[in-house]
């Protein structure tokens, strides 16, 4: 059995998209999940699943979640050593950085041509970095008003979801809590 954490895209943001975490939990629990944590109120979810692909995943729960409720979220689903992986390529960690200015998006695929299209001097000090199916973000205004955040979620195209990173790190410990759990 295998971990994995599922990101809902648009669930209980700005009083739409309404998914309680108990029928969150459901939804997993109607896919044969075991093991299931959540985390916080917007949709994330920490679960095992047998020989299933993250992709699998992914849409067995957009689908059991759309069979149980009136919301049809995107979600991506990742492995923790996905996460993991994710928390070391930040190139904006480090001293002196504040963790409430960095956000990560997460999408399906790889980002589509980089982030080349953007001309990202432009929004300094604003910074964004694609790596992989990430998208790193440096939002010292934070993710609110920012240009950059909006033109990169409009340059991906993709049915991706962002987190702050202390969503991104508590997310990554849970499923390492879970993983340890047997």
């Amino acid at each position: 059995m295998t971990v994995m954490v599922g990101l809902l895209r648009g669930v209980n943001v700005g009083g739409s998209g309404r998914v309680t975490m108990a029928d969150l939990r459901a939804a997993a629990i109607a896919c044969g999940y075991t093991d299931i944590a959540t985390y916080g109120q917007s949709g994330n979810i920490v679960f095992r699943a047998t020989d299933q692909s993250p992709a699998t995943a992914a849409d067995a729960l957009r689908s059991a979640i759309a069979g149980t409720t009136t919301v049809r979220p995107d979600v991506v689903v990742r492995t923790p050593t996905d996460l993991h992986a994710v928390i070391s390529a930040s190139p904006f960690t480090g001293p002196g950085v504040d963790p409430l200015q960095l956000h990560v998006l997460f999408l399906p695929d790889h980002v589509p041509g980089s982030l080349g299209g953007i001309d990202l001097p432009r929004f300094a000090p604003e910074q964004a970095a694609a790596i992989g199916r990430e998208v790193h973000l440096y939002l010292p205004g934070g993710t609110g008003r920012s240009r950059l955040a909006a033109t990169v979620h409009k340059h991906t195209m993709a049915a991706g979801t962002q987190r702050n990173w202390r969503t991104v790190t508590a997310v990554a410990a849970l499923a390492d809590h879970v993983n340890g759990a047997t």
